[in-house]
Order: C-alpha cells, then structure tokens, then sequence
C-alpha cells in the first residue's frame, strides 16, 4: 500500500508539511491469485479520528426524532465524542476485483464498500474516502461517509460503525463473494449482504439475505447508500417518467427535474425566473449556466442539506453522471421490490461545506444516490415475519464517456442524442457482445442499423440518419433497439414512458377521539407502530376502538401484541383472548392465524406449555403462520424430549420455509437426539453453505460460541425454550464479555438459573453471587427472557442490588415508567452507593412524576458518588435549566467543575450560555473558541447562536465605548465563523440581528 499527495478535486500534486493530503493506493492483489476474479484479505493503513469509548449510562431518548422515525437507542450505549487528531491505523481490508472493477470492503465498519474504483478509465465511482474520520450523524454516534453504507433495519444502520463478520466464497465459475454478516443489537435480526464479482463481467452485484430469527415480527426497511463525489459539473440521473420527488414522510413534494416552487425552504421557481440572490451564491461550486438553477438533478443548484426521493417510477436504474470527467455510476434494482431511489446531500454551500470538514480531511462534497429495497421513502418500513428470510439483490456499474442514459439494465446504458442533421446512440456494455446490433425504428419499421462487436473497455458512438421530427428525446415513434443472436439487451422506447402522476402529500392523522371509524383507528395505529413515530404511540388509537366496540378483534390483538412486547403478560393475554373470542364467535376457523401464535408465545413466556401448545397448533390452520407455528411446537416438544414428533414438526417448518436458519438447525439437534447423524451433517453442511456465517449452525459444527455476546444470549434462550439446557450452558461457560454491550453479566444470571434446572445448586448460588457483583457498566438489558431471568434473580437473591436496576432500566424503556422506577429505588436501597441508579432516578422523577425536587436530591447524590461522571453534571445542570436554576448559580457550578466542561461540547455551549445570560461576553467566546465542536446531525445551530450573541453582546459594548471597528471586527466574525465551531450558518437562517449592528456600526 502506497500513500500519495493530492488536492481538494482528487488531482495529485507535491505534498508539504501539515497541508498534505494522502490518497490511499490499493495493493496489488498477490501472486497466489491468479483467476479472472482476485479476492484477498489485507490490511490498510489509514488516518484515523477514532470514536471515544461509549457512555456507560443508560439513554432513554423517548422521543428523539431520527431520519423521520423514532431515534431510541436503548440498548445501546451512546458515544458523543471522536478525536480531534487524527491517526495512522491498520484496518482489516478485505480486496476483490476483475478485469475491470476494483472493490474493497472493510468489515470493521459495517462490512461497507469503502473503495468501487473503474479500472478502464482509473475512475472512483465510488467516493473514495482517503480518511476514516467519523462525525456524530448515526443513530448511536459515529458514522462515516463515502463507499456504500448498507442500512437496515432502520437508517443510519444501529451497527454502521460495528465490526461485521466476514466470509469468502469462491463459485465454480471463478466468482468470488465477499459475505459481510450484521447483528442488529436492538432488534437481533440478522443481515447479509455479499458482495460479488463475476469473471469478464464489468458490474458489481450485491446479494442480501434478512432474517428474522427471532419469534416475533419486526419492522425493517434497506437503503443502500452509494456516495459520489460532487461538484458544479455532477448530475444525478433518475428513469425519465420520473416527475415528483418527495420528503421525508411525504411531508413536502416538489417537480422534478425542474422545481417550480418552494422545497426545503428554497423558492426554485424565483431561481429559475429571477436568478440566485447574490447573497445565496455558493463559494465553491457555482453552476455555470449551462443549466436552469432550479434543476434538482445538478449538485449545485441545491443549497441546503435536503433529501428528495423519486415517487412511483417504474424504472430500475438510476445514477450519477460527473461531466468533468466524463464518467458516471449506474444502479439497478427490480423496482416492484426496490422503488426506493434518493437523493442526499448536505447542500452546495457553508452549512454543507462545515459538514464536508467534518467528515473527511481534504475529499471535498459528495452526495449519496440511495437504493432502497421493500422501501420508497424514509420513514417506510416493511415487516419480516418470525423466522422469514427475504433475499434480493442489486447491481452497480460504472459508465464512461456517453454521457447521462436514457435506458439501462444488466446489460448496458444508452444515450441518444441529436447531432445536427444526423442521430448518434452512444453504448456502454457489461460484457463482451460480438455479433451485436443497433436497429432504429420508425412506426415499428426498421429505419437504420448498426453492427459489430461491443465491449466493456470502449463506448460505441455512431450517428445514423436523423429520424423526421426526432427531437432527442420525445419523438413518439422511435424505438432504439440493442440485440445480440435475436435477443433484445436494451431497449429505448420514449412513447412507452409513462409519466408519474401527481402524488399527494401525506397529512397529519386526526386525535383518536376524532376519527371516524374504527377501521382507521386500527390502521393508524398500525401505521404509528410500523413506521416507528417518535412521538406519538399507536395504543392510543386501538384503545379508542375498543372503547367503542370492546370486542374488535384486530384492535384487540393488536394492543395484545404491544403489551407483549412490553412483557405485560397478564394483560396481553386478556387483549388476545377478547381478539380470538369475536374471530371464533361465529367462525371457529378464523382466515388468520396471528392471534392464536402471539397467545402461543404470551402463554409460553408464562410456562404454561400445555396452552401454549394448543394455541400454536391452532395458528398452523393457517398457512401464513405454520412456520412460525411448527417451530414453536418443536421447540417444545424438544422439552418434553419427544424427538420424534418434535421432527415431524420442524420438517413442517422448514418446508414453509426452507431458508429459516433456526429451524434447519433445530431439525439437525433433533436428528442427532435421534441418532440419525448422517442425516443430520448432510443438512448441516447444506445450511452452512446456506450461510456459512450463521452462528448456531457453526456452534452445532464445532462448539464454536459466538464472538459477541449478546449472540450467545440469544443462543442460550434459544437452547433454553428447548429444554437443552447443557446446550445453554456450553454458550456461556465460560461468559464472554461483551464490547460494551454488558453481555458478560447477563450470561452470568443465565449461566445461574441453567444450573438451578441442571440441580447444580451450589455452583448455580455461585453463579447468582457472581452475577450480583459482576460489572455494571453498559448492562442494558431489552429481552422478554432476560426480564424473566432478572425477576428470577431478584426472587432467589433478594440481596442483590443490580438485578433490580438492570430490570429498572428494561421497564423503563419498554414505558413501563413507574414499575422501572419502583426497581431503581430498590437497588438503591440495597445500595445507596452505586450512582447510575440514582441518575436514573433523577430522569424518573423528573420525567414521568414531575417531581423537581426528588429529582435534584437524586442528581445530587449521584453527583456525590460518581464526582468524575461528566454526563451526570450535564443531567443536573438540564434539571436546573428545566426547573428555573438561576444562571449565576449554574454557571458556578460548572465552572466550579471546568475539568468535566471540557470534556462535552453540550456542557461547553451551557457554559457559554450562561457566560452570556450573565452579561460576560467575553467569557462566552474564550469557551467557544477554546475546543473544535463536534454538532450531533439535527442538532447544528446551539454552538453558532451562543457565537452570534457574544458576537453581538461585544459589538453592542463597542459602540457604547465609541469603537465602530471593533463592533464590526465582531458582527463580521459572527457571520464568517471560525471552523472549530464545527458548523456554519445554513442558508435560511434570520441573520437580521447582525444586519442591524452593522448598520449601526457602520452609521457610528
């Protein structure tokens, strides 16, 4: 690996001193590879601003807003800091590449395409990130720009900066296909996505499988987010019946290409009419003319950081074209399950400049051409049912010298074009096509032709005959036809488009008490809970139904599954027995099965088997359900260790579902009980080439527990439901302690209550006593079993202090308020001197029983006992704001405490704030100009307003004392502030204030 110099657009120049910039060469691909298609692992150095360890308390971010949809983050821990300087890391690297596209792939950071790289024309297209340097726009802090980020279960990814598992396969043909494997820790799906070259072929395409191994159904959505880099000459291209592209939610549409109104807070439609305001110019990359200023498809003309996403087009590609270099980026998806098409940039101006410096060093603007899968917007999710694999794929290739194309697949691109008095077709293949040929028509007859030999290496540019009343791009009656041996490759048919028509914006749903009816009150629940709404619960609405008919079935079950999930047993079973009482009343075969399943799994979760058996049985009437359903009575008749109808009844899972990996690996275990090895390594090594990264199968291979912890308590609970409790214990003996994931202490309590039902009984009060002091750091815990296990260790070690304040902090999260509130005053009972419960209790009285000054008591004992906590001191000092503190108070609290001020850039800007509340300007800006500020995305603007008002507090001081230079030396400072602050003013932002002092200034 080679290091070199380049400037801000990519261009190598001599490096000097601190200004040089590295461009990170690839190496070589060893001797040992020797096929059409290289794969290899090898490291890469590269600058490194690394992330800050995790903050060991735990957030409940309620109603967060995030990318549209609910931004809770529990049970994750939260990091709110990256290095400032950055350095030289190896970073494990995994290389892959043909004759014509070179890739790599980095599995520590989500297993993300860091490098595409078009080998013909020495072209990234792909943003090359020549940096890792992380800023705070993830859903738990850290992500990364450039490559291709794959997103899923929801957007930014939870793990997009977690390491992934990584396998290789090699196809008999000589393709190679890198598997990257995901966990998702809040939900515990399981992604794949592999990434795959194939020989003479000049695309790369991506193979995904999702997975729902859980017993419940979830939500997801995927957005593959390829990155390009950006300037006044970069386009992005869309099918061309595309005509509207919406926001977020559908909150706000606009025409497209070419808006006519106002979008993001942007007149385009004045744009186009009047010109851009001289104040709105950007000072980078200013559109040179050759196109109207209200094209949303030019970089440049767009601002303002924005999404658009294209609505209802029936076209499969989409792309980016840079016509300074004449070379571009194609993506292909089937558009009856991939619709999803986006774009995103951080906007052609200061505001989106601040950002480009924060995520990289010297690699300037990129934007992101999104693909999304069983998903067309952001909030729009999909569900995947318990046990349920969805598989799918998408391709990207990239494109040179034939400019944007009006047609694309598998194939190739082609453009075609006027050109005087003749018509050029301008084509690009994927793949060698002798004997190919173009063919014009005209009213269906043959109007000219082409033929010969196409390859990747080199465009095909020829001008035929212009075709009468050809206007390059709607002429009715031509047909551009691309064939090889009779078959069609592409095809160009304007009068075939279609053009979308005009969506509607989405609207607000009305109260409960409001709507109409109770079919919209289940739908609007429905909606609130699969889209994830940050601040309003779907309960609500389903209440209200069965307030007007208490025996509604679907709003009966469906507030049976929200209390579920919330480990409400008692009370889900009421709902779901109501649901299946109107559904059985009259038809005793009712048409869906769900209800009885989630009976099933309440019933189960109680221990009442018997039941819960019956109730599963009942929901496989149905044939959505008799996958989830046959592996649930399986699993229980592993308990009862009755293996031959335990077989009976996973075979009949896994014909449902061939791919559910938990039922394949269950009908092995019952195969080996059965004593029918052959059998049972035959499907064995069939699921693992199935997924050679799944974990239990590998664990049923060769005892190998899983890496992370919290895959191993899945594991263990799996094994648990079945009654194979040596099972259980082999997963967690020894504990593996997890990387800030608390995993270690909860495979303890698991590993207690394992030997209790072994009757191990000393070692399993052994376990319990060891659990009870293990560490506390990061156990956040978000199971239905583990708050099971945890209601286990509380009753058979009622001295343990931390099972109740781990239990506290899942029933909190789930909104069971008081009931986490009731368990940290017990652990802070059982120990007065352990600090996080007490924080926690400082957010509980405050937040749910508005008790100020419980919650200052709490703060300050947790204060007292954790001193060096600077989260806590932030949390107090939130309480004081909330609460009327007076400022000359706080402000002597945190400067009393400076040493944890510096430390968060939010208690700084408090520090700041109060330095400014108290009439000390002066003091304000030494503490903004004393640190480089790092925004949270959706948070920009708190470190800017203090800037301003200090800025403006001195002017207006200034020109008391008679000094007009000085004021305005402020207020110009104020509107051009220094890069440290991490953020720059966005376009529509009232800087009327500032005019004003300047004027005064100047006036003086």
């Amino acid at each position: 690996m080679k290091l070199t110099a380049l400037d801000g657009t990519g261009t190598h120049r001599e490096a000097t001193g601190l200004e040089q910039a590295i461009r990170l060469e690839l190496p070589d691909a060893p001797g040992t590879e020797v096929g059409p298609v290289k794969v290899w692992e090898q490291p890469v150095v590269l600058r490194t601003y690394l992330p800050a360890v995790p903050d060991r308390n735990p957030l409940f971010l309620e109603k967060r807003v995030y990318q549209g949809s609910s931004g809770r983050v529990y049970p994750l821990p939260v990091i709110d800091r990256i290095d400032t300087h950055g350095q030289d890391r190896a970073w494990k690297a995994v290389h892959l590449e043909n004759e014509f596209i070179r890739v790599m792939i980095l599995p520590e950071i989500g297993g993300r395409i860091h490098v595409g790289f078009d080998k013909i024309n020495q072209y990234d297209f792909f943003y090359r990130q020549n940096v890792i340097k992380p800023a705070l726009v993830g859903l738990a802090g850290p992500w990364i720009s450039g490559g291709i980020e794959f997103n899923w279960p929801q957007h930014h990814r939870p793990t997009t900066f977690m390491p992934t598992e990584v396998a290789i396969e090699r196809e008999a043909d000589g393709t190679a296909i890198v598997w990257c494997s995901d966990y998702d820790p809040m939900t515990r799906l399981k992604g794949m996505h592999g990434i795959c070259l194939r020989p003479h072929k000049a695309y790369l395409e991506l193979r995904v499988r999702l997975y729902n191994g859980t017993d419940d159904t979830h939500t997801f959505l995927w957005w593959a987010n390829a990155a390009t880099h950006v300037h006044e000459k970069y386009q992005s291209f869309f099918p061309k019946d595309a005509r509207f592209v919406a926001d977020h939610a559908r909150r706000a549409m606009t025409e497209f290409p070419l808006s006519q109104g106002t979008y993001y807070g942007v007149n385009y439609g004045e744009r186009a009419r009047e010109g851009v305001p001289e104040d709105e110019k950007p000072s980078q990359f200013v559109p040179d003319g050759s196109y109207p200023a209200n094209d949303l498809s030019w970089y440049a003309n767009i601002p303002v950081p924005t999404s658009y996403m294209i609505v209802g087009s029936r076209g499969d590609f989409f792309g980016g074209y840079d016509h300074r270099r004449d070379a571009g980026v194609v993506q292909l998806a089937n558009h009856h399950i991939a619709p999803g098409k986006k774009q995103w940039t951080w906007g052609n101006h200061e505001f989106g400049y601040a950002w480009d410096r924060s995520l990289t060093d010297s690699d300037g603007p990129y934007v992101e051409l999104m693909a999304g899968v069983y998903t067309d917007n952001q909030p729009d999710f999909s569900f995947l049912a318990p046990g349920e694999t969805k598989s799918f794929r998408q391709w990207w290739y990239p494109i040179r010298q034939i400019g944007v194309p009006d047609a694309a697949n598998l194939n190739g691109a082609l453009r075609v074009e006027r050109a005087g008095e003749q018509m050029a077709v301008h084509v690009l293949v994927t793949s060698a096509r002798p004997g190919s040929r173009i063919r014009l028509l005209v009213h269906g007859r043959e109007h000219a032709r082409w033929e010969g030999d196409l390859v990747p290496e080199a465009p095909l540019h020829h001008t035929f005959p212009a075709t009468a009343g050809y206007d390059g791009s709607h002429n009715r009656e031509l047909v551009v036809l691309l064939e090889q041996e009779g078959h069609e490759l592409l095809r160009y048919a304007p009068a075939e488009i279609v053009a979308v028509e005009a969506p509607e914006v989405a609207t607000e749903p009305l109260p409960p008490e409001e709507t109409k009816s109770n079919d919209e009150l289940y739908l609007i629940g429905v909606h609130l809970e699969q889209y994830r709404h940050p601040t309003r619960s779907p309960d609500a609405y389903w209440r209200e139904a069965v307030r007007r008919d208490p025996g509604d079935s679907r709003s009966q079950h469906a507030l049976g599954k929200w209390h579920l999930r919330r480990g409400e047993l008692a009370a889900a079973q009421e709902h779901l027995r109501l649901a299946l009482a109107r559904l059985t009343k009259r038809n005793s075969n009712p048409p869906d099965g769900e209800p009885s399943y989630n009976l099933g799994r309440t019933l189960a979760y109680q221990e009442r088997f018997e039941e819960a058996y019956a109730a599963y049985y009942k929901c496989t009437w149905n044939a959505a359900w008799c996958g989830p359903g046959y592996l649930r009575l399986a699993e229980i008749d592993c308990r009862r260790q009755a293996w031959e109808t335990a077989l009976e009844h996973v075979e009949y899972s896994v014909r449902a579902g061939s791919d559910n990996l938990q039922a394949r690996n269950l009908k092995t275990i019952v195969l080996r009980r059965l004593g029918r090895t052959g059998e049972a390594d035959e499907l064995l090594r069939a699921t693992r080439g199935l997924d050679p990264l799944d974990a239990l199968s590998r664990f049923l291979e060769s005892g190998e527990a899983p890496a992370r912890g919290q895959e191993r308590l899945d594991l263990g609970f799996f094994f648990l439901r079945c009654g194979l409790l040596k099972e259980a214990l082999r997963v967690g003996d020894p504990p593996a302690i997890g990387s800030h994931d608390g995993s270690g202490t909860m495979l303890l309590y698991l590993r207690a209550h394992v030997l209790h039902h072994l009757g191990r009984e000393e070692e399993s009060a052994s376990a319990w006593d060891e659990a009870a002091t293990s560490d506390a750091d990061y156990v956040f815990p978000s199971r239905i079993e583990e708050m099971l296990l945890l209601e286990e260790a509380i009753r058979t070690n009622p001295q343990d202090a931390r099972a109740p304040y781990y239990l506290g902090n899942l029933l909190y999260d789930r909104k069971r308020h008081e009931e986490g509130i009731a368990m940290w005053e017990r652990a802070t009972q059982l120990d007065p001197a352990f600090p996080t419960a007490w924080r926690n209790l400082g957010i509980g009285y405050y937040n749910v029983r508005h008790d100020a000054q419980g919650a200052a008591d709490a703060f300050a004992r947790a204060r007292m006992l954790d001193p060096e906590d600077a989260r806590i001191l932030y949390e107090q000092d939130q309480l004081a704001k909330r609460t009327g503190g007076m400022p000359v108070r706080r402000l002597a609290a945190l400067a009393a405490n400076l040493r944890l001020v510096e430390q968060r850039d939010d208690l700084s800007v408090e520090l700041a704030t109060l330095y400014n509340d108290v009439g000390q300007p002066e003091q304000a800006l030494s503490v903004l100009m004393s640190r480089p500020f790092q925004p949270w995305e959706g948070g920009e603007g708190s470190v800017l307003a203090q800037f301003v008002r200090a800025s403006v507090l001195l002017s207006e001081c200034a020109l008391r004392n008679g000094d007009a230079l000085a004021a305005l030396h402020h207020l110009h400072s104020a509107r051009n502030p220094p890069e440290t602050l991490g953020e720059a003013h966005h376009l529509l932002v009232n800087l009327s204030v500032l005019d004003y002092w300047i004027g005064a200034a100047y006036q003086q």
